[in-house]
């Protein structure tokens, strides 16, 4: 898959895994690309598999705030 269709998997991954609304989902994706997680996904075609998509948002999901928060419950 492409860069952009692995960013839009990932995204709606956290959103059917974690019940997490669209907008949150793309704030939780746009904050790692902003600290350069995708970098390596965008280089290297072979990292972009629906698995690794699976495990990205797990990742991503369970790093942001709102994992964070959800734990404090």
């Amino acid at each position: 898959m492409t860069y952009e269709e692995y960013l839009d998997e990932v995204t709606t991954l956290i959103v059917e895994k974690y019940g997490v609304d669209d907008a949150a989902a793309i704030k939780i994706v746009v904050a790692a690309q902003d600290k350069d997680y995708f970098v390596a996904h965008d280089d290297n075609a072979a990292m972009r598999t629906l698995d690794r998509a699976h495990a990205d948002a797990r990742t991503l999901y369970q790093a942001s705030p709102l994992a964070k928060a959800q734990r404090r419950k």
